[in-house]
């Protein structure tokens, strides 16, 4: 698959066309993947690359940071890393990821279809969701584009929602799911275990003070749509996946900067790695059971006894679900 930061000038991403499909993807949930697996199949009918176009940072998050209101933005639920690892997954042949910032904001939508879909992408099919807005005001929608598509000469397609157990799948649904710890539902919205990944890097030891070794992967946002303490499944150290208890979060106990973390500690350590050799592999963690909100600890004799205390929780729940 390859990837693009915008539409590359000495590259003509449109010679050939494509069948394009454009949105944010967050999560790349189970309608995510219908309406990739119809542009894959219409793109191969058409003999034509399969393009996905998304945006970074997420268009609501921008336009929360404008107005002063970083609250308002949407909680995130997958790094850029793991939206293109699963658009990989799902056949995509193209991704180009967006930079959405004033310029793209305030561009028109008769703008947008002319400059990036027609010129910049050769979108031969256009696929989009049945509630798709797009340019300055959010102004086009699916009947503006269709019109401009048979005007200049691309076909248009949207697909309807789509559903399991009569629930709407949505990346918002996927939120709600994961912000309450639901994760057996956010697995069956996703179609898999909710899943970090990225390399796994070296932290301020704090935990081997403590005795509970970890590995730390960081995450990128400020607003993870799932926090707290999880039992987890993680894959990259063996050739087998290895349990383990894992904190997401900010730390509130020894560390007041913000930044999140993803902390695994593996309930049973590969020997073979000795005891640095987890760090800079590419990890991908499975949060499969929600545990508890993170807590904030007077000392650090009652962190490291909570820590015990959730590693025992982790191991029974492993037991239970062997």
């Amino acid at each position: 698959m390859q990837v693009y930061r915008g539409l590359p000038r000495s590259i003509s991403l449109a010679e050939g066309g494509c069948a394009l499909t454009i949105g944010n993807f967050d999560g790349v949930h189970r309608g995510h993947q219908a309406m990739l697996a119809l542009l894959t199949n219409e793109a191969r009918n058409r003999s034509l690359r399969s393009c996905v176009l998304t945006f970074e940072p997420h268009p609501r998050d921008y336009f929360a940071r404008r107005q002063g209101r970083p609250e308002n933005a949407p909680t995130r639920i997958a790094t850029l890393r793991d939206k293109l690892d699963e658009l990989q997954r799902c056949g995509i042949d193209r991704v180009v990821v967006a930079r959405f910032d004033e310029r793209l904001a305030s561009r028109s939508a008769q703008a947008f279809i002319e400059d990036m879909l027609v010129k910049g992408l050769g979108a031969r099919y256009v696929l989009v969701g049945d509630d798709f807005q797009f340019g300055a005001g959010r102004s086009g929608n699916y009947t503006l584009l269709d019109e401009a598509g048979t005007r200049l000469g691309f076909d248009v397609a949207r697909m309807l929602s789509y559903e399991v157990h009569g629930m709407r799948v949505s990346s918002s649904a996927v939120r709600a799911a994961l912000g309450e710890g639901r994760m057996a539902e956010a697995a069956a919205l996703l179609g898999r275990p909710y899943t970090i990944s990225g390399h796994a890097i070296h932290g301020r030891k704090l935990g081997r003070e403590l005795g509970f070794r970890t590995l730390n992967i960081r995450f990128p946002h400020e607003r993870p749509a799932a926090m707290g303490i999880f039992v987890v499944r993680v894959h990259g150290l063996s050739t087998s996946p290895v349990p383990g208890v894992a904190s997401l979060g900010v730390r509130p106990t020894v560390e007041d900067s913000k930044r999140v973390l993803l902390e695994v500690h593996c309930l049973h350590w590969p020997r073979k790695l000795g005891p640095e050799g987890g760090y800079g592999r590419v990890l991908r963690v499975e949060l499969l059971h929600k545990l508890h909100d993170e807590r904030r600890y007077e000392s650090l004799d009652a962190l490291r006894a909570g820590i015990a205390r959730d590693v025992d929780d982790a191991r029974n729940w492993w037991r239970a679900h062997a």
